[in-house]
């Protein structure tokens, strides 16, 4: 009798597991549904400029396009991007730099110096978003991205041009992007753009605000 019993918890056991991962697996599959291609389309194109702050850097504007590439899954849209900024190392910088170069020296008498200069540093950046819209069919549009992006980095000064330092500050960097951002409905095919972004790189990060314009393709959808 006991024997029996035992058999039947587990049998109920065993049946409601295989239920339960069931469900799981639907709602997996409901989930994962919903995200299609059929929905990726250019929907609309964004000029936006603004300052970028960040620890070692300083009158660092900036200047992008962007292009709204449709919606991957309800309220997901994807973003792609391109922008420009140029900016100059501070003076704290560069005389950590050149206290760092100096270490490099042979100098037994203790009287070498080294000034490096003005330090320039233009990056080209090309990010990939995908952000959650909170009311697309409203005014006012909010949403929140996450995204990665690759800096394309160029250093230059009269001083390091064609050096090893030159090279040093060359290359291609990835990153990872944080965004808040909100567009204002000022005429029916037109929107003023603003956003917050956040970008972790591996050897520094930057914070940065923008405000621009979207022109919206005639048929572009505003939800699903």
């Amino acid at each position: 009798m006991k024997n029996s019993t035992k058999a039947l918890i587990r049998r109920a056991a065993f049946v409601g597991a295989l239920q339960l991962g069931s469900a799981r697996g639907l709602a997996s599959q409901g989930v994962l549904s919903q995200f299609t291609y059929d929905d990726l389309r250019l929907s609309g194109v964004q000029l936006d400029f603004g300052s970028v702050s960040t620890k070692d850097l300083r009158g660092a504007l900036i200047g992008g396009l962007r292009l709204d590439a449709g919606h991957l899954a309800p309220h997901v849209r994807v973003l792609l991007g391109v922008s420009y900024t140029r900016s100059r190392f501070t003076g704290r910088a560069v005389a950590r730099f050149n206290r760092t170069l100096l270490k490099l020296v042979n100098d037994p008498d203790s009287n070498a110096t080294i000034d490096v200069g003005r330090v320039n540093l233009s990056d080209v950046i090309a990010d990939l978003d995908l952000q959650y819209v909170f009311n697309e069919r409203g005014p006012v549009l909010v949403a929140l991205g996450l995204g990665a992006g690759a800096h394309f980095r160029n250093g230059s000064g009269q001083a390091i041009n064609g050096t090893f330092i030159e090279d040093a500050l060359d290359g291609v960097a990835p990153a990872l992007n944080g965004s808040a951002d909100v567009a204002v409905a000022i005429a029916p095919a037109w929107q003023l753009t603003a956003e917050l972004r956040a970008t972790l790189l591996s050897d520094f990060s930057t914070a940065s605000a923008r405000v621009g314009f979207m022109y919206r393709f005639p048929g572009a959808r505003e939800g699903r």
